[in-house]
């Protein structure tokens, strides 16, 4: 079976190419450029350096969010749009536990973070289980205190990666005994490990109804609420 995998749910662009469960190869950037304009060309130069045709490929595995709206949306849409026209297998992945999956075995507290803006955050909880990484803490939208309360009532021995930059020093003092990874990016070449724990979708109205996991509203959806309160939007808003 072939895969392509890709995680776009922030600055960092990640892409991979599994034969089987095995990586074939990967690419990645850390720069702050257009996810658009950058993914189709990735993907294309790991088929080409393959050999594969993309009616070679039989899955797709794409990071469903939380993260990046505009970073999201591409991912999910672009992975749609694959599993429409080639037939393929689509499978979706937290980009917490991509994050988190930085983190080699222990049985530690795994606390991944993406930096949300104003002291906010997107925050989980994994621990490795039979040797394999699962979610013990629900992805969530959180801000800083919050995260720090729940911890300090909850786990003793944490292990934090992600985008912890600016929480670190905050951290660190309420939580003194707390490690703190040195890898912090996104890598698509786990995204294999953690599908393995998902169930592909191949049915094409589930395609369609294949959507990011963004954990709040968009500004847009926060003013719109505002401003016709008691309304719902779904009705008005599509996902992607």
């Amino acid at each position: 079976m072939k895969t392509i995998a890709f995680d776009t749910s922030n600055q960092p662009l990640s892409v991979a190419i599994f034969e089987d469960d095995k990586l074939v190869d990967q690419r990645a950037t850390n720069v702050l450029k257009n996810h658009s304009v950058q993914l189709l060309p990735f993907m294309d130069e790991l088929l080409k350096a393959a050999s594969w045709q993309p009616n070679d490929l039989d899955q797709v595995i794409v990071s469903q969010g939380p993260g990046s709206y505009t970073g999201l949306r591409i991912a999910v849409t672009t992975a749609k749009t694959l599993a429409f026209t080639l037939n393929l297998a689509l499978v979706g992945v937290s980009s917490l536990a991509l994050l988190a999956a930085n983190v080699m075995a222990t049985d530690k507290l795994i606390v991944p973070i993406m930096d949300a803006r104003n002291d906010n955050m997107y925050v989980g909880g994994y621990r490795y289980l039979a040797g394999r990484l699962t979610s013990v803490q629900a992805d969530r939208h959180s801000n800083l205190q919050k995260l720090i309360d729940d911890l300090k009532t909850t786990a003793t021995d944490v292990i934090f990666v992600g985008e912890i930059g600016r929480f670190e020093v905050a951290l660190r003092e309420a939580l003194p005994t707390a490690e703190f990874s040195t890898t912090n990016l996104p890598n698509a070449a786990n995204l294999m490990m953690l599908a393995e724990l998902e169930k592909p979708i191949t049915d094409i109205d589930a395609i369609h109804q294949f959507v990011p996991n963004y954990l709040r509203l968009s500004q847009a959806e926060v003013d719109w609420a505002k401003a016709h309160p008691g309304v719902s939007h779904d009705g008005f808003v599509e996902k992607v």
